[in-house]
């Protein structure tokens, strides 16, 4: 909620404020004008009659008089009938506070996330870019990076994590709080399930956690670098049960084709192997055409994060936002000090200001 000054008439600035100008100048210019006038009616050695004066009983009044500030503060305080009459047209043009109240209203999406921390998942194929091998993440990192920024970009909808290999569980429930499920994807290590990978379990984990959804739409992204060996569900079983439950499924196959780098442990240290990458990608492209879902394949960094901005743009929260405005009038703010300095003005000049004939 914020709140904020409004000028309801203010179409009147357009008429008034020229008026104010031109009324300003005028009076700026009146006592040089009635200078000049003076000057030409009454030359210099020029005797007149009948002019006003005004007696003094001692010289020391009259040159005291003379040194006076009175007319400067004389002038001052006439000047505050500009300050007045741009208060009052000010006033005239209705100011007004307004609160600006704003309900949104979203048709949130619920997206489990599906990562795969099986052993493969070391592989230090991804980032290809960096040409030493001490320098490049492993492919679970490369991931976590990505994910977080796509969490990141979806503010209205609850997120949810599941992690598998040779076992799948629920990392984090879905939740909208998303610094939470932040926390969880950094905690997830290689291996933390088992080294092997078990595609079809994973979906199904995730498809409980979405069962009873009530959102508009209930998406699942599944996210590995091999195939289903392990687990009692099949993949593409796993796939018409979340079909059948209204749940849409976006897998993605992370590595480079042919061989990729992984540093192992052997009898003598830690060494650098290449491995063949084996995707199951058939199975993963038949898993997301039967729930209406797509199949991607990144084969490095960039690719994977273009593939979640696919993502992002394909499964988008629908909002719905309405605004008013509660306004209050303003006018009295401009009208009192404008009162009050008219009255100061005009008891000044009548009084200690007054002018003498």
């Amino acid at each position: 909620m914020t709140e904020h000054l409004v000028f309801a008439d203010a179409r009147w600035l357009w008429v008034l404020l020229p008026l104010y100008v031109v009324w300003a100048l005028l009076w700026w210019l009146r006592p040089r004008l009635r200078q000049l006038t003076k000057r030409r009616r009454f030359p210099a050695g020029h005797e007149t009659r009948g002019r006003a004066a005004v007696a003094y009983s001692s010289l020391v009044h009259a040159r005291r008089a003379a040194h006076s500030g009175t007319p400067t503060v004389r002038r001052l305080v006439s000047a505050l009938r500009l300050v007045v009459v741009a208060l009052v047209l000010l006033a005239v043009m209705r100011p007004q506070t307004g609160r600006a109240l704003t309900e949104v209203s979203t048709e949130g999406i619920d997206i489990v996330l599906v990562i795969d921390t099986s052993g493969s998942m070391r592989a230090l194929d991804l980032d290809a870019h960096e040409r030493s091998l001490s320098r490049r993440r492993d492919r679970l990192e490369v991931a976590k990076g990505v994910v977080e920024t796509f969490i990141g970009q979806r503010p209205n909808d609850r997120i949810g994590l599941v992690v598998f290999g040779e076992e799948a569980f629920t990392q984090c429930p879905l939740t909208l709080d998303h610094g939470i499920a932040a926390t969880f994807l950094d905690q997830l290590e290689i291996g933390m399930a088992g080294d092997a990978t078990a595609i079809g379990s994973a979906v199904g984990v995730a498809t409980r956690r979405l069962k009873d959804s009530e959102a508009e739409s209930k998406v699942a992204v599944l996210l590995t670098d091999g195939r289903s060996n392990a687990g009692a569900l099949t993949p593409l079983r796993a796939a018409e049960a979340a079909a059948a439950l209204g749940v849409r499924l976006y897998t993605i196959g992370v590595g480079t084709r042919g061989q990729a780098p992984i540093i192992a442990e052997t009898r003598f240290g830690p060494r650098v192997v290449y491995e063949d990458v084996e995707i199951d990608e058939d199975t993963l492209r038949q898993m997301a055409a039967a729930t209406g879902g797509a199949y991607f394949r990144a084969e490095d960094v960039a690719g994977l994060e273009e593939i979640y901005s696919r993502i992002d743009e394909l499964e988008k929260t629908e909002i719905t936002q309405e605004s008013y405005m509660e306004y209050e009038e303003r006018f009295a703010w401009l009208v009192t000090p404008a009162v009050f300095l008219l009255l100061l003005e005009v008891v000044l000049l009548d009084t200690r200001l007054r002018k003498l004939p």
